[in-house]
């Protein structure tokens, strides 16, 4: 009888954690696009993200918010990812043609998806820290959430924030 409870609780923990991947997918494939530039390598960044909240989610203690603990673990997986990256050399790219892919999105209009391709490739020129507080200012966090999930002070994200704010706004400006 007991082997059927613990099976139990673990087919309603995988439950849960599809139903809160799923949830919560698209903020992970929003971190996955501030952080990789092609569409395979955000694939690869956002089932890692996943394999490791798969990872630590039995020893989620609830001490944060789900969505900030979500946020941590995606972020720190991004930046473990983008370090990784920067280490190994470069691809080398296939002389013959690939037939193309699915796409992305059909709802967001041509016009919408450039503006937002040049704000993300933006994004993506700033530094490890300056987009994880990007990411989750654009996600809807306070600063003092931000501050929390970071490791910084709140005054040091509304700083932080600000000087962002103004290099995003030049960096567009000089992509049009």
């Amino acid at each position: 009888m007991q082997a059927a409870n613990v099976e139990t609780r673990a087919k309603e923990i995988d439950e849960g954690f599809v139903a809160l991947v799923n949830r919560h997918r698209p903020m992970l494939e929003r971190v996955c696009r501030i952080y990789e530039d092609g569409a395979e390598e955000r694939k690869d960044l956002f089932q890692e993200i996943v394999y490791q909240l798969c990872r630590s989610y039995p020893t989620f203690r609830g001490e944060a918010h789900i969505k900030t603990w979500m946020y941590r673990v995606a972020l720190n997986t991004s930046i473990t990812a983008f370090r990784q990256r920067t280490a190994r050399p470069e691809h080398v790219e296939l002389e013959e043609e690939l037939p193309p892919g699915p796409k992305e999105s059909g709802k967001v209009e041509t016009e919408e998806r450039g503006r937002l391709e040049m704000l993300y490739s933006a994004i993506r020129s700033l530094n490890k820290v300056d987009r994880a507080v990007v990411t989750l200012y654009l996600e809807g966090f306070e600063y003092r959430e931000i501050a929390e999930t970071l490791g910084l002070t709140e005054t040091n994200v509304g700083v932080k924030l600000n000087r962002i704010k103004t290099r995003l706004q030049e960096r567009v400006r000089g992509q049009q």
